[in-house]
């Protein structure tokens, strides 16, 4: 029987990539750290009934990563509630062999830095990763997993790119990552198997000393051992969503007032419902659904679809503002700002005029149909955006497994 890694998984949100290391069989959770708190309660779910781990609780630390000595040591708090801390747990466990995980990508995003009238250069975030620094120096693991967005490539918030800060910080408490990030660790999770275009930096780092050449190995993992899980055919949008139940609208523009009542699918799959949406807004769904379903793609471009909405809104947008999912091609990237809107997630079926459920976008982002997302659909939307999609850090960790047992 294969050896199983023991790891821990720093702001975890609702457990995308934890919950694909467990698919793999190849790992134990020991323990996870998040701060928010529909995403604390969505993962103590899924960790106590799919993976049937009774002290799901207390291996979940709801908590604030900055706040690193009670971390470590153990906290009582008015919002945190208590617990005994992450020493108590690698402790316990008896070391780990891994630490996953990624801060906040929204620092990094180039939209984010875009929309910021600093450029984001501000933002605390930026910086979170020197608490993930902290703690791989704390427990010293083989190696660590460390995801973000492709933005951290450029992104300078103090001067410094962030990518040398990573490296030296890394290199400083005894750690390799690999000498090329651009060229090797920027990975397209429908290479994979994900039903999405969504490119991701896959931050690999081995300890010094368990090698004898670790970027020898680590180019292996990039060049030789991952890529054996890659698929031969990518899967499309219909493949996820399209034996989903359909959502009709029913119209009666007097009964909603201005707002559009949708009939609810006869279906056991949970948050397969729709948001309610203006008639104006369904009108334009369907519009430009059925503008590529009948190959005409009057609206295809992005000059097109501002001009739409300037035409049908009223107000002038720098960027545009539609995009209608592609049925025979995998997604776009799924973002959390759908829980704002989701416009540029519209379904491809004319007849359905609606923006896609958040079943829709969790099973676009790998989610099995039994991953409950606890909170409101806003929660349910950010969470599923900011994942990690499960079946790639399914497929991170078994290249991962493969590399540890040849350590």
């Amino acid at each position: 029987m294969s050896r199983k890694y023991k790891f821990i998984d720093l702001f975890a949100g609702c457990g995308g990539l934890e919950d694909g290391f467990l698919q793999s069989k190849r790992y134990r959770d020991i323990a996870a750290v998040e701060w928010l708190k529909p995403q604390v309660d969505t993962l103590i779910h899924r960790l106590e009934t799919k993976w049937k781990i009774k002290s799901a609780k207390q291996r979940v630390l709801h908590f604030d990563i900055q706040r690193e000595d009670e971390l470590f040591y153990g906290w009582k708090d008015e919002v945190y509630g208590q617990n005994k801390g992450l020493d108590y747990h690698v402790n316990k466990a008896k070391g780990i062999d891994v630490i996953i995980g990624g801060p906040p990508c929204q620092a990094y995003s180039v939209a984010g830095r875009v929309r910021d009238e600093n450029g984001m250069k501000d933002d605390y975030r930026n910086y979170l990763f020197e608490h993930y620094l902290s703690v791989v120096d704390r427990y010293k693991p083989k190696v660590f997993v460390f995801e973000n967005v492709p933005g951290i490539l450029s992104a300078i918030p103090d001067g410094t790119p962030i990518t040398k800060l990573i490296r030296d910080g890394f290199n400083g408490i005894g750690y390799e990552i690999v000498d090329n990030i651009k060229k090797y660790a920027k990975i397209d999770a429908s290479d994979y198997g994900v039903p999405q275009s969504r490119n991701r930096i896959i931050i690999l780092g081995i300890r010094r000393g368990i090698v004898d050449d670790p970027q020898e190995l680590l180019h292996k993992y990039y060049a030789e051992i991952l890529p054996k899980y890659k698929v031969k055919v990518k899967k499309t949008v219909a493949d996820a969503i399209g034996d989903l139940p359909p959502i009709y609208p029913t119209f009666d523009e007097e009964k909603h007032k201005n707002k559009e009542a949708y009939t609810i699918p006869n279906t056991h799959i949970t948050w397969h419902e729709s948001r309610y949406h203006s008639i104006r807004d369904m009108k334009i769904f369907g519009m430009l659904a059925e503008d590529i379903e009948s190959g005409r793609n009057e609206y295809t471009n992005s000059k097109a679809l501002s001009r739409l909405y300037e035409e049908k809104v009223g107000s002038k947008s720098p960027i545009h503002r539609y995009h209608v999912l592609r049925k025979d091609e995998p997604s776009t990237t799924i973002i959390a700002h759908l829980y704002k809107d989701g416009n540029r997630f519209i379904h491809y079926d004319p007849k359905q005029c609606r923006t896609i459920t958040p079943r829709e976008a969790a099973r676009l982002q790998s989610f099995d149909d039994d991953f409950e997302f606890i909170g409101s659909r806003g929660d349910a939307y950010q969470m599923i955006g900011n994942a990690v999609p499960p079946l790639l850090a399914k497929k991170i960790s078994l290249a991962l497994a493969d590399l540890l047992d040849n350590i």
